[in-house]
């Protein structure tokens, strides 16, 4: 398997719903590198009326997780943001430090209730926009009024915004219509990252290798180069990824 870099993940140990501890984190860690994943952006939740781990605290654990990896030789090297609950607000929160983008980019990790409307959805990521951000549309698989009608999904795309699906989704561990869902999605296209979404050692464990070697077979080998590297790779280099 070729090399990845995982742009979505909770391994950062407690500071929301993901690694409860060290061990944890560190298990989380191994197995990432067992999947041939060399960089990962930390994105704990950030959501409205909660008490989220500061941007400042972010970097602080980062760095303290990063020194236990480099002791123990794992190959990994992690990067600091969030995944951002959208709220009103929210890009003069991220313009304030509120909040992180991916490793200091412009790029934004956003996501919303699975319900919400579509054109809540499409306003919020305008806003984003408005601001300088590029938004990355947290797992829209499960956006049942963004997925629900043809056309909607481009219409975004055509705005500027990119597509994430988790890898978890594609190999059908959250049910046959998720997979079928991001299926077509990659049929089509209208994916720009597969990223693990890992929250623990186990069912949500940053194992990726099966599915990028699903997605080489069953679609291209150079469409899975982009999902799992070269679109993340930009990401991080802060570099613009064409639609």
């Amino acid at each position: 398997m070729e090399q990845s870099i995982d742009i979505h993940s909770h391994i950062l140990p407690g500071v929301d719903d993901g690694a409860d501890c060290l061990e944890t984190s560190l298990q989380m860690l191994r197995t990432a590198a067992q999947n041939q994943i060399t960089h990962i952006i930390l994105t704990p939740h950030n959501k409205p009326a909660h008490r989220n781990v500061s941007p400042q605290r972010i970097e602080e654990r980062m760095k303290q997780l990063q020194e236990k990896l480099d002791e123990k030789g794992i190959d990994i090297v992690l990067h600091a943001g969030n995944e951002l609950y959208y709220r009103d607000g929210l890009a003069q929160e991220l313009d304030q430090g509120a909040g992180m983008t991916l490793a200091g980019s412009h790029y934004v990790l956003v996501e919303f209730s699975p319900h919400a409307e579509y054109d809540y959805i499409r306003n919020g990521i305008y806003s984003l926009q408005m601001h300088g951000y590029r938004p990355v549309l947290a797992h829209v698989e499960r956006y049942r009024n963004v997925c629900a009608k043809q056309g909607r999904i481009e219409d975004l795309i055509e705005m500027g915004c990119y597509m994430q699906v988790n890898a978890g989704s594609i190999m059908g561990r959250f049910g046959f219509g998720m997979r079928q869902l991001t299926g077509k999605l990659l049929k089509r296209g209208l994916v720009h990252f597969v990223a693990t979404d890992a929250h623990d050692s186990d069912r949500r464990s940053p194992k990726i290798a099966d599915c990028a070697a699903q997605i080489t077979g069953r679609y291209d080998e150079q469409y899975a180069k982009e999902l799992l590297w070269d679109n993340p790779f930009r990401v991080l280099q802060d570099e613009y990824i064409a639609g």
